[in-house]
């Protein structure tokens, strides 16, 4: 699989005239390797040629961790400088275009654009965000596990009282339960009570979590390297009629943005159909981030769902709908699922229900 996708991105660049890839870790070293590495001052990198084989890159004391045959090692001591090694390489294959990962640290790549004169640089997602663009089937399939793993959190949240918890606690419990359901990490994890909850970003803090409190909770870990977005919202003890209004309006346009996909339109009207019924009822003021991103090997990655984007949808992209009504001072309401465009239209990842639901 890994080969395959080597040489695809090899294909692409020849079209496109590039002569080289230099990709750090991340994301993009992992979809095109299965090699997870953690960013350091030793340079771990990728070097793809678009007319010859691809090298890793790699420090010494981390080689043992390459067990994939078919990658390529060239392997630096402590006392050697792999920007000099990789400088070299690139030289002699006389490269002139070089697209370069968007995740390579900038030290990396100011010393090697020191080393390297008269050539030109361009980002590697020029190459690559169009292949990671449309998910494969074990791509989907990894991502409706870890989608799973999510939703099972979900209903054992719904079994706890939060009163009296304060939102790091309550944060950490949904973190042990990711671990618990089987995610291999946590990717993110936000818990907002209050008027917090009018946060879209918000960072648990050590608030208590009380009765007549609306809360989000918006988490997601990988599985196989693949990640979970989740976005519900509570509400501790009885909610009242704004409270009611505002939810009943969030869940409506979130479905009407999800019966809106279709392969062929643009991701704009997406954001569109939840976003006019938002304003219909006066509340797209309080509506501030777009309707969705992509989701992948990354947590936010292409597709965008904005106002704006001509983005044709396509069979294969993966992408969260989450529009949100945040009333600044009182609370906030988020409903998140993440969708797989099919011929049909799309498919549902999360199945947690997404009804109100007060505890």
């Amino acid at each position: 699989m890994y080969r395959n996708r080597i040489e695809r991105a090899q294909q692409i660049m020849r079209e496109r005239g590039v002569d080289a890839l230099i990709l750090g870790p991340g994301s993009d070293l992992l979809y095109l390797t299965g090699y997870n590495i953690h960013s350091s001052e030793r340079l771990t990198a990728l070097l793809v040629f678009a007319h010859a084989d691809h090298r890793l890159y790699i420090p010494e004391l981390e080689a043992s961790r390459v067990t994939d045959p078919s990658l390529s090692l060239v392997i630096w001591k402590e006392s050697e400088s792999p920007t000099k090694l990789i400088s070299k390489e690139l030289a002699a294959q006389g490269v002139q275009t070089i697209a370069v990962g968007d995740q390579l640290w900038s030290i990396f790549l100011l010393t090697l654009q020191e080393d390297i004169k008269h050539v030109r640089w361009i980002p590697a997602s020029t190459i690559l965000a169009p292949m990671r663009l449309i998910k494969n089937a074990e791509e989907v399939e990894f991502m409706k596990r870890a989608s799973k793993v999510a939703d099972r959190v979900w209903e054992r949240i719904l079994t706890i009282d939060p009163r009296g918890l304060t939102e790091r606690k309550m944060a950490q419990i949904v973190s042990d339960l990711l671990l618990e359901e089987g995610a291999e990490d946590i990717a993110f994890n936000i818990v907002a009570s209050g008027p917090n909850s009018a946060s879209p970003h918000h960072s648990p803090s050590s608030r208590t979590i009380s009765e007549g409190d609306m809360v989000i909770f918006d988490y997601g870990g990988p599985l196989m390297g693949y990640n979970s977005d989740i976005t519900r919202t509570l509400h501790v003890g009885r909610a009242d009629e704004e409270e009611l209004k505002v939810y009943k309006a969030v869940k409506e346009a979130q479905q009407l943005a999800f019966l809106a996909v279709k392969p062929g339109i643009p991701a704009r009207e997406v954001d569109r159909a939840a976003r006019d019924h938002l304003g219909s009822l006066g509340l797209d003021k309080f509506f501030i981030h777009r309707t969705g991103h992509g989701l992948g090997l990354d947590v936010h990655e292409p597709p965008y769902i904005t106002p704006d984007s001509d983005l044709q949808l396509q069979e294969g992209m993966v992408f969260s709908i989450e529009p949100g009504v945040y009333i600044p001072g009182k609370f906030g309401v988020r409903i998140e699922d993440i969708v797989v465009v099919t011929q049909q239209g799309a498919e549902r990842l999360n199945l947690a229900t997404r009804e109100l639901i007060e505890v």
